[in-house]
Parts: C-alpha cells; structure tokens; sequence
C-alpha cells in the first residue's frame, strides 16, 4: 500500500474529519510506532506503522459503516464527557465512528455516524451546505411574523444566520431547515426573538430522514441509503 497522509488515515479510520486532525496532530495527541507527531503532511505506512490517538492504537478499518442513531435528550453527542451521558451507549460492539452533525445534551433525533471520514467531513463542512431539518416546539405560541423573522436570518455572535426554510405546523411548532450548524443555533435564533425551545428533534440530514427509528435505536444503513448520503 502507498504511503499515506497521517490526518487522512485518522479520517478514513473514523476518528474524526481530516481537518480535526490537523488539531489533533498539532497537539501532540497522535503517535506514530509510540512516537509523538506534531508536523501536518507526515506520511505513513498503512501497512506497517502502528498509529496511536491518546495512547490507543487505531486499528485500520477497511469496512465502511454508515449508520443513523435516534439520540434522546440527556446524552451528550460524544464519546467521553466526564459526569455526561453520551451516546457512545448506544454503540458498543461498533469500532470508533465519526458523527455528522452535534446535537446538544438537551435535543434529540438523527445523528449520522461513519468510520467513513471524507464523508463525515463532506457533510459537515460549511462549503457543501448540506440540509438539516428540525422540528420545534416553543414555550409559547410563535406567530407567522416571527417565523418570517426566523426565515430571513437572525443576528448572533458569529454574524447573520442564512436565509433558511420555515413552515408551520401548529401555533407552537415548526418546522426549519438549514444549511449552517451553529452551535445551538435554533435555540440562539429563538432567544433572539424572545423565545424559549420546548424541544427540538432533528429529523433529517441530506437526504437520510429519521423516519419511525425509534428513540436509543440504530439502523445500519443499507446501499441505497448510503448512495443517498453520497455526496
């Protein structure tokens, strides 16, 4: 086997998106044959060098997994967080995957994961603008102005939010579909016009849906399904 790229192989390995590892390279938490390296670009070889991220060695993964999980509210979407639940129970006898989208401890619904890592980092890259739909419950009922409001952007910390698709399904939900992925953006959008998040269940990512998946449960996807993600 060529040599390859060491924040490649973290990525195809589905450890996390090339870029990330660069992050992790650049701080000293990947090894090679127990040797730490810092530099971006080094190569290895697949086939003889042994690759460690924080001191576990990454077995070399050539089956691809691709999977959806229906995350409940109360887990945290990693693998390790100190006194949090995370959704890495709902995973065991699966090798390390990479999730496409993070949902906060207090949301629920669709997370994609794969130890395939260009389409992790595909899918969550702002350049590829990829959809993201949500459904939304307020504390109190919200009208068409503030939907419109929502619709034609919200000023946060980072700047404004794009335009994105808004539709009604009751006086205190809704439905929104986005392009960006923020950090708790619906709820940091809500705030702004002065509302609070019921709850907040995503539903669908690209062209994969949750469906009736129910909550704590995975589904392997199937070869249509992930020609679906394919990007």
């Amino acid at each position: 086997m060529a040599l390859m790229r060491l924040q490649k192989y973290l990525s195809e390995n589905g450890i996390c998106s090339r870029r990330k590892a660069e992050e992790y390279i650049k701080n000293g938490e990947v090894s090679v044959n127990e040797k730490t390296i810092t530099e971006l670009g080094t190569k290895i070889d697949p086939q003889k060098d042994k690759i460690y991220f924080k001191g576990k060695l990454i077995k070399n993964q050539n089956k691809k997994i691709y999977l959806i999980l229906n995350k409940p509210k109360g887990y945290v979407t990693s693998f390790e967080h100190e006194g949090k639940k995370t959704i890495k129970e709902f995973l065991k006898g699966f090798p390390h995957l990479a999730y496409a989208g993070r949902l906060d401890e207090d949301s629920r619904g669709l997370v994609f994961l794969s130890n395939d890592g260009d389409l992790i980092n595909k899918l969550t890259h702002p350049r590829y603008e990829h959809e993201k739909e949500y459904i939304v419950e307020t504390e109190k009922p919200i009208t068409d102005f503030e939907l419109d409001l929502l619709t034609n952007g919200i000023e946060l910390e980072e700047g404004k939010t794009k335009k994105c698709k808004v539709y009604k399904i009751n006086d205190n939900k809704f439905g929104i579909i986005l392009e960006e992925g923020w950090n708790r953006q619906i709820r940091r959008m809500l705030a702004k016009i002065g509302h609070e998040t019921k709850d907040l269940e995503r539903i669908r990512i690209n062209n994969i849906r949750l469906d009736n998946l129910k909550e704590g449960k995975i589904k392997i996807l199937n070869e249509e399904e992930i020609k679906k993600m394919k990007i």
